[in-house]
């Protein structure tokens, strides 16, 4: 299920996080392989897809930024059969298990805020068993490599990332890619 995107991910380890229509229009003609699309709605998300997919590029929808779903595991499973990301992100338990019942690839978006954030944060990653963990803020290598070991889930490093030597280090301590809303980035 994750093979295309971990290969993808091992040509370009940069993922173009897109919060907007404009972005994604840049993130189109981007070098990056893949898409995480952090905005849209019910209406336009399907024409979205399309334009990624058209475009040999994978997308995984954040679905609890999905505007006008109840962000339940009907919206869930109806994004799944009729629109047909790559895969979803989410923080909401019950939507990752959904997900990978529907055979969804599911990446697991964790925000580490401090030590105790930490070790909830891998419980859950353990007993949810994503796909895939994304880890905000992804300018921290020692927490990446921590979150690496004690989850042994493909980890991606995300929030705040702006400069090379971010992307370099999360890399180097085990990252398999690094989302970024910073166009300077998707060119590295």
């Amino acid at each position: 299920m994750g093979d295309n995107l971990y290969s993808r991910l091992q040509e370009n380890p940069i993922i173009a996080a897109v919060k907007s229509e404009e972005k994604l229009k840049r993130a189109l003609i981007s070098p990056c392989e893949v898409i995480f699309l952090l905005y849209g709605n019910i209406f336009t998300l399907k024409d979205d897809i399309l334009r990624i997919k058209e475009k040999g590029k994978l997308v995984y929808v954040h679905i609890d930024l999905l505007e006008g779903s109840s962000k339940d595991v009907i919206a869930l499973q109806h994004i799944a059969e009729e629109i047909k990301p790559d895969g979803i992100i989410s923080t909401k338990t019950n939507l990752l298990k959904h997900a990978k019942e529907l055979g969804m690839f599911a990446i697991q978006r964790v925000f580490l805020l401090d030590s105790l954030s930490l070790v909830t944060g891998t419980k859950t990653i353990r007993t949810i068993n994503a796909n895939a963990v994304e880890i905000l803020p992804g300018i921290m290598p020692s927490i990446t490599e921590t979150m690496v070991k004690r989850t042994g889930k493909p980890v991606i490093a995300g929030g705040l990332v702006s400069e090379k030597s971010h992307v370099i280090n999360s890399i180097n301590a085990g990252a398999v890619g690094i989302s970024t809303s910073e166009e300077k980035i998707w060119y590295l």
